[in-house]
């Protein structure tokens, strides 16, 4: 007994499967986005519904830098650059789970800070 579209069909289900397979290491997270660690998101403060600031890393370790960001619907504009991360002390209230908003509240409040200060004013 010989079956000539089986050969055929074999071929349409290993077609077939190539986008299931993806989709699923897509989801399970083993398939890697390229240069893992280079950028993260640490923190992100909602001020409006299309208003944010958002803090991002870029690099590792004593390389690294934190950029905090405005992001708006129409804009992309860069706050502040911090050549050492803020370091959050570990007995903070609520250190661990309010961390990204305390972290994102301090920088707004040393940007604020700055911000009020003349060109000429000492540090």
């Amino acid at each position: 007994m010989d079956f000539p579209l089986l050969p055929l069909m074999a071929f349409v289900a290993i077609v077939a499967m190539i986008p299931l397979a993806l989709w699923l290491l897509r989801r399970s997270g083993l398939a890697g986005t390229g240069q893992a660690g280079l950028l993260r998101t640490v923190a992100s403060l909602a001020l409006s519904p299309t208003q944010k600031v958002v803090v991002v890393e870029l690099g590792q370790g004593s390389a690294a830098r934190w950029l905090v960001l405005g992001v708006s619907a129409e804009n992309l504009s860069t706050l502040a650059t911090l050549d050492t991360p803020l370091a959050l002390p570990a007995d903070a209230p609520g250190a661990a789970s309010d961390a990204p908003a305390s972290t994102a509240a301090q920088l707004i409040n040393r940007w604020r800070l700055n911000a009020g200060k003349g060109p000429h004013d000492p540090a």
